[in-house]
């Protein structure tokens, strides 16, 4: 099988290979894809958690460790890419439709927007 190596300049499509890789090399196999759904949930409130104590009103419980912002996030990522990769999804080519999507559709909504000027 081969490697996946990290250059530093890693496409979506290299993320979704090493991805699988990963899953087949220490995971055994994916988990279902409900059950990935519910895994992305847990990680997206652990990211929520660390959002509402570092920037918002919340505060750390004490003698709790710092929680590393970027882990929680690569976490979630590694989940999407699961997900991804179960449902036969191109991430790199989705997400780049989706900017063509978004850049139509709110061409002029941001700019024009009253609450965002200032």
């Amino acid at each position: 099988m081969e490697r996946v190596k990290a250059t530093g300049n890693l496409t979506f499509k290299d993320a979704q290979q090493k991805t699988d890789q990963w899953i087949h090399q220490h995971g055994v196999r994916y988990f279902s894809e409900l059950t990935n759904m519910a895994i992305l949930t847990e990680e997206v409130g652990e990211v929520a958690r660390i959002m509402a104590r570092t920037y918002g009103d919340q505060s750390f419980k004490k003698g709790e460790g710092k929680i590393q912002l970027a882990d929680e996030l690569a976490d979630v990522l590694f989940v999407v890419l699961c997900i991804a990769n179960q449902c036969g999804i191109d991430l790199e080519t989705s997400l780049e439709k989706n900017f063509i999507k978004k850049s139509r559709r709110d061409r002029t909504r941001h700019k024009l927007n009253p609450k965002l000027k200032g």
